[in-house]
């Protein structure tokens, strides 16, 4: 099946089965069904982009852009604060540098999307397609390295993302929504993370509760205040990381890389790990 039918398939299975969603992230918003028509549409934001000169930033905050296939697209840096892009295709797309702040990315399609450097303040990412085929390949994944997403909330699988110097600070990884059963998404039991790379990164006071963060390489990040109870870290590499007032009660460390982690001393739930006899320190 040639990749732009997959893409469009994608997009239209998403229109009818999960059309009904939170119209926001946070719990005190209405529920309703996403409109299937966009604002704007893909052809006028194409020609937006390309006109765009150097330096210039296309304006297209807080518009309602669901649904279109803006794949392969350089959006230039532009601004796109506080747009909704439910179940929008950005397969290919150069997000580098752009500001998605308060966004909603829900159902949207991120296959080798690039996001360097953007901006996802307060974004939600729950349960986008990040592969383009059944095998899961980790080279089909988003790339967020240096982004700032400061409490973003996100239900997905993200396997082989590239997060690396990205500030996660209150970064919410943990699965369930506020009110389930309530006309909200279906959620999974876990995020998926396994390989993701997030060296260098900042991950104060993140919420990766119950995640599954197998060979994740956390090598020189801050990790201060971090909560990894219940997440499967096996074979994941911490060296370097301050891991003070982390909390990984519960958590799987089964071949887990503690040389030269800062703080060790200072995390919390250690004593009710498991595996932590399996750990390299």
């Amino acid at each position: 099946m040639p990749s732009c039918m997959f893409r469009a398939g994608m997009v239209a299975i998403a229109a009818t089965i999960f059309g009904a969603s939170a119209t926001d992230a946070s719990a005190d918003q209405p529920l309703a069904p996403v409109p299937m028509h966009a604002e704007v549409d893909a052809r006028t934001i194409t020609s937006l982009l390309y006109k765009a000169k150097a330096g210039e930033r296309p304006d297209l905050s807080g518009k309602f852009l669901v649904y279109l296939d803006l794949s392969n697209l350089n959006f230039k840096a532009a601004n796109l604060a506080g747009s909704d892009f439910y179940g929008t295709d950005f397969t290919d797309a150069n997000l580098s540098g752009v500001d998605l702040s308060h966004t909603r990315l829900d159902r949207s399609v991120l296959i080798r999307a690039n996001l360097s450097g953007a901006n996802l303040t307060d974004a939600t990412i729950y349960r986008p397609t990040i592969y383009s085929d059944l095998s899961n390949s980790t080279s089909d994944a988003p790339r967020f390295s240096g982004a700032n997403l400061t409490g973003v909330h996100v239900q997905a699988e993200l396997s082989g993302s590239d997060f690396r110097g990205a500030d996660l600070t209150d970064a919410d990884f943990f699965p369930l929504e506020g009110r389930p059963g309530e006309g909200t998404m279906s959620t999974a039991y876990k995020n998926i993370l396994k390989y993701c790379n997030f060296s260098g990164a900042r991950l104060h006071n993140a919420n990766m509760q119950r995640t599954v963060l197998w060979f994740a390489k956390f090598t020189g990040a801050d990790l201060t205040g971090a909560n990894f109870t219940d997440a499967d870290l096996s074979r994941a590499d911490f060296a370097g990381a301050d891991v003070s007032g982390a909390d990984f009660t519960r958590a799987n460390l089964d071949e887990v890389n503690f040389v030269g982690v800062k703080n060790l001393a200072e995390a919390k739930g250690l004593d009710q790990s498991v595996n932590l006899d399996r750990t390299h320190r």
